[in-house]
């Protein structure tokens, strides 16, 4: 070993260290010169040590008081005991010191476009600064503690499907363009020049391929591409583990996910969360809710009043109602006094919300002094007045919120709705806002005792079960109407299998096929999706008939599926996780940038390196391609 190279981490040393002479190797975070003394505080991603440059040693002082922040050094010293109440709590090395015997500086470093240090009183710099530099930004404990948990989240999920008779199988990049619901980044072929390559959207054919080839249980921690507009949840390339079964229902699949997920949220945070997880339909969410992926760490439930409304004089309830359409309600408790007519009236800010999901309008009422007082109280009489309260618990100082259209959009703008009133009245709090608290209250409790002299070891926060509300959303509709298409299309993709006893309607009434498709939600998030595939050829023929695909086209574009499919396909299923998703709730951030090494920005661009960017024209020329 070279005489620079490190015995210990910057994280390592102890007590029982004190006497030993040892080597750190590291970055300086810091220094802090005293008369006599200098202190730099070296870390590395395990830690960080107080080294201490005394005046005795002129040269080696000398040497010490020209160190900069971020400089690269080998420090080889002597580990002693902190002086009393010199002591650091709040880190583990926080009791001992290393007395320099020797500096090598391994590479010096120029002032950087920004802090590293996330000191308390400094500014994170914005975030395409940040992604210029990601070697830099990476730095950063907070980031380097979000990869530490993405490692011990992807250790996890291996050591429970390989427990649970898993194989990781990995599958090919370059595949061919298949429907799944955004489009394809495609790479040209050089050697066959105007054909493609797609980049798997998700490894969906192939897994189903391998329950066909025998291979009953696999898994694959997998890299997949959409080219989809981004937003903070969403990236262009992103990670998921992908998992397939065969000789299973969905009850198994279910089973296996609520098994793994109380595994990771117990090694990796520590957490142990309840199971099963509670399940409900997509028709009971949306009509409740108004979202396939509700959050249930509040109420606000919708409620259905559209046999009241049409007995009301209001014509738009009635109009609603006569045309096929719903009036539903949401009963905002003790908000009355909380959002002002204006906020209510067209042009407010509960009307916006509502019209950002095609609502026409919203209609109010509040329960003021026993009465129903607001916008359209007049067209309801008494005795109706007193069954809508009824129907919707309603109490002094509630806010009654209503919208009338048709099912899907009354579910989506008061869904929205939901949504906004719970963030806008603080319904609910994260477990990283709670946590931010909380240190902070520790911090002043520290200082608070650093005044007096007196010892005080701040109590990390713990996070609790109920800050994570697990839910599955089961019998998803198979198929929507495309208004624009004027066809059926396939809600998740048009390999998932129609429930049996919905199968005589696949031709004959479409709107009515629910498919065996599930997904798992997590404090309004879609963690996972998956479904009970189509294992017989003939059902998937009929499937890609009613998507209006020819058999001549069916065959062009699946015909190895179709083939594979009779050729002794096993009942199979499979569901896929959103690592980075997943990632991103366990560190307690609402940016999917944060837990990814190398994100792309919201534009899908790579400020560190630049791409995408121009090629040459030979290589353009190589692969056939013109530019128009």
């Amino acid at each position: 070993m070279a005489e620079w190279q490190r015995t210990h981490t910057c994280g390592q040393l102890r007590e029982e260290h004190v006497g030993r002479t040892v080597t750190l190797n590291g970055w300086v975070l810091i220094t802090r010169t005293y008369g006599n003394q200098v202190f730099a505080d070296v870390r590395d991603r395990y830690g960080l040590t107080q080294v201490v440059f005394e005046a005795d040693a002129a040269d080696l002082f000398g040497q010490g008081k020209e160190l900069g922040r971020e400089w690269v050094v080998s420090v080889t010293g002597t580990v002693r005991k902190r002086l009393p109440g010199a002591e650091r709590t709040d880190i583990p090395t926080g009791a001992v010191e290393v007395e320099a015997k020797e500096l090598r500086v391994l590479n010096p470093c120029p002032p950087l476009p920004f802090s590293v240090t996330e000191f308390p009183d400094e500014e994170v710099p914005n975030e395409d600064l940040r992604l210029q530099y990601r070697y830099l930004d990476l730095r950063r404990r907070s980031l380097q503690r979000v990869l530490g948990l993405r490692h011990r989240l992807c250790k996890t999920i291996r050591d429970h499907m390989d427990a649970n008779d898993f194989l990781e199988v990995e599958t090919p990049l370059l595949g061919k363009s298949t429907p799944e619901g955004a489009r394809d980044y495609l790479v040209p072929s050089r050697v066959f020049n105007g054909e493609f390559f797609a980049l798997p959207q998700s490894p969906q054919l192939y897994k189903q391929l391998l329950m066909v080839s025998g291979y009953d249980r696999y898994f694959q921690i997998a890299k997949c591409l959409r080219d989809e507009d981004l937003r903070a949840d969403r990236q262009p390339e992103f990670t998921q583990l992908d998992v397939e079964m065969s000789f299973v229902e969905q009850d198994d699949v279910l089973a296996l996910l609520e098994g793994l997920a109380l595994r990771i949220f117990r090694e990796c945070v520590g957490v142990e969360v309840p199971t099963p997880f509670p399940r409900y339909s997509y028709a009971e969410v949306m009509a409740k809710y108004g979202s396939d992926k509700p959050d249930l760490r509040f109420g606000l439930e919708i409620v259905d009043v559209s046999d009241l409304a049409k007995e009301s004089s209001f014509a738009v309830f009635a109009d609603a109602v006569a045309g096929g359409g719903v009036v539903r309600a949401v009963n905002v408790k003790g908000a009355a006094a909380k959002f002002s007519n204006t906020a209510l009236k067209p042009g407010g800010e509960l009307p916006k919300v509502a019209e950002t999901y095609k609502a026409k309008g919203l209609a109010w009422m509040k329960a003021e002094a026993g009465k129903l007082t607001g916008s359209i109280e007049k067209f309801f009489p008494d005795e109706l007045k007193a069954r809508l309260k009824e129907r919707l618990g309603v109490a002094d100082g509630d806010l009654l919120l209503f919208v009338a259209d048709q099912e899907a959009v009354v579910s989506a703008a008061l869904g929205g709705l939901r949504t906004h009133l719970a963030q806008s009245l603080k319904l609910y709090r994260n477990w990283w806002d709670e946590k931010a608290e909380h240190d902070e209250g520790e911090k002043k409790k520290a200082d608070a005792a650093k005044k007096r002299k007196e010892a005080y070891t701040p109590v990390p926060f713990r996070v609790r079960p109920e800050h994570f509300n697990f839910l599955w959303v089961v019998d998803f509709p198979m198929f929507g109407w495309d208004d624009e298409e004027k066809r059926w299309a396939a809600i998740h993709h048009p390999f998932t299998a129609p429930r049996d006893e919905d199968l005589p309607h696949l031709e004959s009434d479409a709107g009515k096929v629910r498919a065996k498709a599930y997904d798992l939600v997590l404090n309004g998030y879609e963690v996972a999706g998956g479904s009970i595939r189509i294992h017989r050829q003939e059902v998937q023929s009929r499937v890609f008939a009613l998507l209006g695909m020819s058999a001549e086209d069916a065959k062009a574009r699946f015909g190895f599926l179709l083939d594979a499919l009779k050729s002794g396909a096993p009942p199979h299923g499979g569901i896929a996780l959103g690592l980075d998703r997943w990632c991103m709730l366990l560190a307690g951030t609402t940016n999917i940038r944060d837990v990814i090494a190398f994100p792309k920005n919201q534009r899908a661009r790579d400020l560190m390196t630049g791409a995408p960017a121009p090629v040459e024209g030979r290589q353009l020329k190589e692969l056939g391609v013109k530019l128009s």
